[in-house]
Formats: C-alpha cells, structure tokens, sequence
C-alpha cells in the first residue's frame, strides 16, 4: 500500500506542465470506463472542468481504462477528487495497473484516500525513480467513503516526461513569456 505525492488541496497539476519538464498526453490515448451513468461519462472525466464529473453505474470494481496506439512512457497520473461535495461517491481504494493490453495487467500502485480534496499526484516510476513505459493503464476503484456504491472522478491527466533538447543543453525558460515563445510555428 503506497500513500500519492500529497499536494496542497487545489495544487494544479498544470503547474507540473509550466515547469516544461513533463506534458499531458491523455489526448493521445482511447479512454473508456466501466460503466457510467447518461452525461456522466469520458468527456466530462476529460474537459477541465472540476464541477463535472463521471459517474459510474454498476457493481465495483469501477474501471478507467486508458490504452495508447503504441508503448508510450508515463510519469505521472493525477487524478482530482472531492469528498466535500462527493461524500460517498468519492473513492476510498484505488489500484493503478500497467500492461500492453487487458490480460496482463500488473499492479503498481495501491492508494487509500482519506476524504481527499484536491489533485492527487501518483507516481508511476519504478524503483529508480524511472518512469513506466506502457500500452495501458487503467484505474479501479476498489472502495467508496462510507461504503457508497457508485464513484465519481472529476478529473484525470497523465503526464510523460519531456525530452532533452538534441541541440543541446540549453537552460530552461520557465516564465510564461519565455514558453509562449518556446518553439518555431
């Protein structure tokens, strides 16, 4: 049982993407869930919105799975949940999982929330600190707060490592100046 990187309640993890070290990838992958309630379902998981959220709609475990087109490096998933306005649906167990597709997918991380509030960061390194490189991830959620049946997840967002420049080592610009400038359109 690991317990996430705690982050200030709120912590954005965009703030993660300003450092220029890591980018969000989740556009790139298939998303789909286990079950979800009408309107309540992948576009509300994925729109940066923190008032919307997926609701699932079934017996637990409750699945997030996220599948890439082809191995992709991940560092980083953040997941934002609420138990002040979520109460029972928020969850309580959470087991993260990596592999090339469903049949052989391998625990990484356990998490027990304690009515979180805010960004949880999860890292998804081994050992060394060195992040995983995968086909698939996917989320279940094995237990609710109060023992409440059905979940909800407002946001997620995976993040993978950003590569060293070939050109050479420059030293970062981190202003937001410097980064709207960053690259050649």
């Amino acid at each position: 049982m690991t317990t996430p990187n705690k982050t200030p309640p709120g912590a954005d993890p965009k703030q993660l993407e300003r450092s220029a070290t890591v980018r969000e990838i989740g556009s790139q992958a298939v998303w789909s869930l286990s079950s979800c309630k009408p309107g309540f379902g992948v576009d509300q998981l994925r729109d940066d919105n923190l008032e919307t959220y997926w609701q699932s709609d079934g017996s637990q475990p409750h699945l997030v799975n996220i599948q890439f087109r082809r191995k992709t490096t991940v560092k980083t998933l953040c997941i934002y949940a609420d138990y002040k306005s979520d109460e029972s649906y928020t969850p309580s167990k959470i087991s993260v999982r990596v592999g090339n597709n469903f049949h052989n997918l391998q625990e990484i991380r356990q998490l027990e929330l304690v009515e979180p509030s805010g960004w949880i960061h999860v890292p998804l390194t081994d050992n060394h600190k060195k992040p995983t490189r995968t086909f698939m991830i996917q989320i279940a959620v094995l237990a609710n707060h109060q023992n409440g049946r059905d979940t909800h997840m407002r946001q997620i967002k995976i993040y993978t490592p950003v590569e060293e420049s070939s050109i050479g080592k420059f030293p970062r610009c981190t202003t937001i100046d410097f980064m709207m400038y960053r690259s050649i359109r």
